[in-house]
């Protein structure tokens, strides 16, 4: 097989390793939610796929990839891949990515949104959101045209702490700030609405992980000498998150919870995703656990604002996220940076981001 072929066959076994993170996101958030809603959760988590992959062919590949402006793409509508190897490959491994950051919403506003206005956020994100924004943060000329606005300042971001887990994470917030809390959530001296399953959400953490290699490790673009790397600094990062928030949770709680505990480790892949290419083992051990302590204060800020988050996206993909993206320029070495700057630059660059 030659080298081309490798690096295509190792793309599409990555896209594949993707898709189940669609299972994990589904056990995942079925279980964190009350029994009545489970089938509800995961019938959308099958859904949002099915539309963000066919607006992603009609046209959101188009926004994300295609000739253009800095701002948008503008050429591969209603991508066809006959015959086209390495480019069809490729659409197939970055429409996991835009079905992956729509279905982040799922979770947030589980047991309040029907399923036609689920569907229309969907739309939204897939169809507008996502595309838009990575075209300014990935799109490098591939197709021609000029490179995203932000790729052309540096900004870094190797497998998405922004470009998917913060974008979903956003809009996750900004859904559930208009929606409100479920009935009784915040109700004085009501218990807290615990998930049904937390047994089929462990497992969806599991399925998650499974798939986080592939969505790293397969965000080089080919098997090169990195992609061993990129998997241990994924792997130190998830277990940073969740060993840290194992500690957090006995200091402030003096109990292991269970759903912070699979938040966490969620919360250092995450984290660790931006750099994941680009940094050494104890910077990624740093950046996983510290991600793993942001999603405790993100989820305890919700709590005291009264923000109603069912399954913790908002601090898993939003705060999370946030930090993975500013670690670049704190962990990051400056030698790999696609444009040289000092920290300090690289810092503002990703704040911009």
């Amino acid at each position: 097989m030659t080298p081309d072929r490798i690096d295509i066959t190792w793309i599409l076994i990555a896209t594949c390793m993707i898709f189940t993170m669609q299972a994990g996101f589904c056990c995942l958030e079925s279980g964190f939610v009350r029994a009545k809603n489970s089938i509800n959760v995961a019938l959308k988590n099958l859904a949002d796929f099915c539309v963000a992959g066919l607006l992603f062919w009609a046209f959101g590949f188009a926004f994300a990839f295609g000739a253009g402006s800095g701002w948008i793409g503008a050429s591969q509508w209603l991508f066809d891949g006959r015959g086209a190897l390495a480019t069809g490959a490729f659409f197939l491994f970055q429409l996991m990515f835009c079905g992956t950051s729509a279905t982040i919403v799922s979770g947030a506003v589980a047991e309040r949104v029907s399923f036609a206005s689920y569907i229309a956020i969907t739309i939204v994100i897939s169809g507008l959101i996502y595309p838009v924004y990575a075209h300014w943060a990935w799109n490098t000329g591939q197709f021609g045209g000029e490179a995203g606005w932000l790729a052309a300042l540096g900004f870094v971001d190797f497998a998405g702490s922004s470009v998917v887990h913060s974008i979903g994470g956003w809009v996750s917030l900004a859904a559930v700030l208009i929606i409100g809390p479920r009935k009784g959530r915040f109700l004085p001296g009501q218990p807290n609405m615990r998930g049904h399953d937390l047994v089929m959400s462990t497992l969806g953490v599991m399925l998650l992980w499974f798939g986080w290699f592939g969505f790293n490790g397969g965000s080089t673009l080919a098997l090169n000498e990195h992609v061993p790397s990129i998997l241990i600094n994924t792997t130190l990062g998830g277990c940073a998150g969740g060993v840290a928030n194992l500690i957090l949770s006995q200091l402030l709680y003096n109990k292991i919870r269970v759903e912070d505990f699979l938040n966490g480790t969620l919360a250092g892949l995450v984290a660790i995703t931006a750099n994941c290419h680009n940094t050494s083992g104890l910077g990624a051990v740093i950046i996983g656990a510290v991600g793993g302590g942001v999603a405790i204060a993100g989820a305890e800020l919700l709590e005291r604002w009264k923000i109603d988050d069912a399954v913790g996206a908002v601090p898993v993909h939003l705060c999370a996220g946030i930090w993975g993206t500013l670690a670049v320029a704190i962990f990051g070495d400056p030698a790999g940076w696609p444009v040289p700057h000092d920290r300090f630059t690289q810092f503002g660059i990703q704040l911009l981001g």
